[in-house]
């Protein structure tokens, strides 16, 4: 269990004893270069994500996946049915006899990278990152690889938007949907959030959520239905997954004013906010509350913004606010020592092993 704790306490300590944040101007440029502690970081994170083994409640389920694509006569049916990137990285596992590793390194890569885009454009970029480790990274990276890619790709895209580009943040989330088709889902914040020529967005975000659910989703959309909505399939902890995000998305409403964001910024995290409280009701009449929790994934990364930002917005603007920053990490402390121990199915993810030492022990 130690290993999940030290993933932990490495961007907590770097939160804690760097307390000063990132003044919003500083922010623009953040993504030219990274310093070298956030390289290494990026590595480890790589590595533990990368390298696990027998770790993550679908292990079995990518395991039989795999086999299934170590057959070559896959067709076009067959990339329109399923995720096309993410058959591809498995194509691209089996064919080189790396197998499930190299999938895993190459998913966590493309997570960790998104990850870590998101996490620098914060004013607290270290608190963002642990508030990011005791659900996204260890149950979600390590446990729903496709969509761990897929909201990965969807985090740069948020970053794109807020930035006021919606036509980078359209293109990422189509490639985030070729890992995992549920990423679509994000597609109408594009037109939510723009104030300006709503109805041109209107039209060519439509336009391109027709295409993509043509190309993507309606092959599947049949069993999509019967396997979550007919069968009514059920998540045992989705309504307390649900409410970690309505509490920030309820913090962020009520101090809106408070937080130092642009135009863009605002109003894209406003929807993001009211959406995520829409999914509480959403869940509470919906048959099945695993197509709810699914969804739902998609807006954790609210709680890194908001939680990143929320000393400042309660505390003195742009001061150290040690007791806020203090708060958010015993908050975060809380929610990872819950899922570890009492979680009913943090079983499939302990003990964490570390394939380089399973195979030297062999």
């Amino acid at each position: 269990m130690w290993p999940y704790w030290l993933l932990f306490l490495i961007p907590a300590y770097w939160a804690i004893t760097r307390l000063k944040p990132i003044q919003q101007g500083a922010l623009i440029d953040r993504q030219d270069g990274w310093p070298f502690l956030w390289k290494i970081a990026f590595i480890l994170l790589v590595l533990m994500i990368g390298f696990r083994h027998e770790v993550g409640g679908d292990w079995e389920t990518y395991l039989l996946m795999m086999n299934s694509y170590s057959d070559t006569s896959l067709n076009a049916r067959d990339f329109g049915f399923q995720d096309p990137a993410f058959v591809l990285l498995n194509l691209i596992s089996v064919k080189t006899g790396l197998g499930i590793y190299l999938l895993n390194i190459l998913s966590a890569i493309f997570f960790c990278w998104g990850l870590f885009v998101f996490c620098r454009v914060q004013p607290r970029p270290w608190l963002a990152l642990a508030v990011a480790v005791p659900y996204l990274i260890t149950v979600v990276a390590m446990g729903y690889t496709r969509q761990g890619v897929a909201i990965g790709i969807a985090m740069v895209a948020m970053t794109a938007l807020g930035q006021g580009s919606i036509f980078r943040f359209v293109l990422w989330i189509a490639l985030a949907a070729t890992f995992h088709k549920s990423a679509i889902i994000l597609l109408p914040m594009a037109v939510l959030a723009n104030s300006k020529r709503r109805i041109f967005t209107f039209f060519w975000v439509g336009v391109t959520s027709i295409i993509l659910f043509a190309l993507m989703v309606q092959e599947a959309l049949s069993f999509l239905m019967s396997g979550y909505i007919e069968d009514a399939m059920q998540s045992s902890g989705a309504a307390i997954r649900i409410a970690m995000n309505a509490v920030p998305a309820a913090l962020f409403l009520l101090f809106r004013k408070r937080f130092q964001l642009s135009v863009e910024q605002r109003s894209f995290w406003s929807w993001m906010a009211w959406s995520a409280l829409f999914l509480v009701l959403l869940l509470a009449v919906s048959p099945s509350s695993t197509a709810v929790d699914r969804i739902a994934l998609y807006w954790i990364p609210l709680q890194l913004f908001v939680l990143s930002r929320l000393p400042n917005a309660l505390g003195r603007r742009d001061g150290k606010n040690l007791l806020w920053v203090a708060a958010v990490l015993a908050y975060s402390t809380a929610v990872h020592f819950v899922w570890l121990f009492y979680a009913d199915t943090a079983f499939a993810w302990l003990p964490y092993q570390f394939y380089p030492w399973v195979w030297l022990s062999q």
